[in-house]
């Protein structure tokens, strides 16, 4: 009788588990937040993002959380996150970006032709940027501004389709 009760037991916290899952699936989370996408990337001594592709719609919402994984210290190794415009000379915008470490290496005149951008993360430290993906569809470039680090390949893209 005993074996029976617990397996009663088990079966009955199974199904609750069951349905609760069911009840919950397809329902956006609740909050301010609930309509933002978010994308967690991590930047490594290797001068390279995990994550080199997103796709989103034009006008969406996302939020992108870059940590940065390292031991060296930040002033030799730091990394972040810029969105840049699809028609943007990104070699041009690197190089100029790369003398402005006292604007966290993004170039000033180039404001405009910047979508998103984070802070700079060392290691262990995680930054994010939320923002809306432009209407545009196309591919924009996201780099890491860095000194060195987009010549290194810290690059990926970000394609805006329906």
């Amino acid at each position: 009788m005993k074996l029976l009760n617990t397996f009663t037991s088990a079966l009955a916290v199974l199904l609750f588990l069951s349905f609760s899952a069911f009840a919950s699936e397809g329902v956006p989370p609740t909050g301010e937040d609930s309509a933002v996408r978010t994308i967690e990337m991590k930047g490594t001594d290797q001068m390279k993002f995990d994550v080199t592709e997103i796709t989103a719609a034009p006008g969406e919402e996302i939020r992108i959380v870059l940590t940065t994984v390292s031991k060296i210290p930040k002033a030799a190794m730091a990394h972040n996150v810029v969105v840049l415009d699809k028609d943007i000379d990104v070699m041009a915008f690197a190089n100029a970006s790369a003398m402005a470490a006292d604007n966290e290496y993004i170039a000033p005149g180039f404001d405009d032709q910047v979508v998103a951008a984070t802070g700079l993360a060392g290691g262990g430290e995680t930054v994010e940027v939320t923002f809306t993906v432009p209407e545009e569809a196309g591919a924009y470039e996201y780099i890491c501004s860095f000194p060195g680090h987009y010549m290194a390949g810290m690059k990926g893209t970000l394609t805006v389709k329906q």
